[in-house]
């Protein structure tokens, strides 16, 4: 098994296998039966930043899958297909090929962004939507213009990001230092701990992934000018009519909670706000007891209130 196969199928108690789904290659790893929840991760991680729900869910009766992205981990890296559009499409693909015409999606950063487009271009897939530390695209859209000294401000990484080439060799160069430093930044204070960021430097590395997940960025910039966007944009303001638990970080400094608090105006269904006290953008792996808590208690209610 090479460094990068023992890296992606990192032992658990969890099972990985391969599902296609739309000619693309997915590495998942998997828990327990019942209920899908399929769990999709941000940047700069993979599977892996869901090692603490797995169990969790699996032991509350559901069947939890955490994927690697399209341009992650085990999965295939072709050399387009980074629009949030083609992502929903992936993931709605993967719940059927997983066997189930409807899931509940837990996203966190880019995979929160996935699920609020899955619910919206492909609602039937979508039984619940829990976006974490994912603003609504459009008050993301919306925050990157209104509020320069903030979200703007926030964000400046992203426009580094749409530069060719140069961004990639910075996130894999010394052996993923500058993986380590976004981690570091981005958390609350009391993470990471465990080893954390040496498997996401490690990940980054694998050939090609620092392009893919950078692609993710240069995307959504672009699409801001271009027909594409401004059609994705238009779409998106369909309501969202999946019941809806959105968590976020108190101390995230990279999508600022004000961004992602207005997003309840896009849900029509019962909506629920969760403030992270003490956690900064990765609140899952941070306060994992809390966020395990609050996930489970919200899908174990059949009428979720307001």
């Amino acid at each position: 098994m090479s460094t990068d196969e023992s890296l992606i199928e990192a032992d658990g108690p969890w099972t990985h296998r391969v599902v296609y789904a739309g000619g693309v290659r997915f590495h998942v790893a998997e828990a327990g039966d019942g209920p899908l929840v399929l769990l999709l991760h941000g940047f700069p991680q993979f599977w892996w930043t869901w090692r603490h729900q797995l169990p969790a869910l699996a032991e509350a009766g559901y069947h939890a899958v955490a994927v690697d992205l399209r341009g992650y981990g085990g999965s295939d890296k072709p050399p387009r297909g980074y629009d949030l559009p083609t992502l929903a499409v992936d993931a709605a693909g993967l719940v059927r090929a997983l066997g189930e015409t409807s899931a509940i999606v837990v996203g966190h950063d880019w995979g929160g962004l996935l699920g609020w487009t899955m619910s919206v271009l492909d609602p039937k897939v979508v039984r619940r939507l829990v976006p974490v530390s994912a603003p609504h695209p459009l008050r993301m859209r919306a925050a990157l213009f209104t509020d320069p000294l903030g979200q703007l401000r926030a964000s400046r990484y992203g426009l580094g990001f749409q530069l060719p080439f140069l961004p990639e060799r910075k996130l894999t160069r010394r052996s993923g230092a500058a993986v380590g430093r976004i981690i570091d930044r981005w958390a609350g204070p009391q993470w990471p701990g465990d080893g954390a960021t040496r498997v996401y430097r490690d990940a980054m590395r694998i050939p090609t992934v620092a392009h893919c997940a950078l692609e993710y960025y240069r995307w959504f910039a672009r699409s801001q000018i271009r027909p594409d966007g401004f059609r994705y944009a238009r779409q998106m303001r369909a309501e969202v009519e999946a019941p809806t638990l959105q968590m976020h970080g108190a101390l995230d400094p990279c999508v600022l909670p004000r961004t992602a608090q207005g997003s309840g105006r896009f849900v029509a269904a019962p909506y629920r706000w969760r403030l992270i006290e003490g956690a900064g953008h990765f609140p899952h792996e941070e306060r994992p007891g809390q966020f395990n808590t609050e996930l489970i208690s919200w899908l174990a209610d059949p009428e979720p209130d307001r």
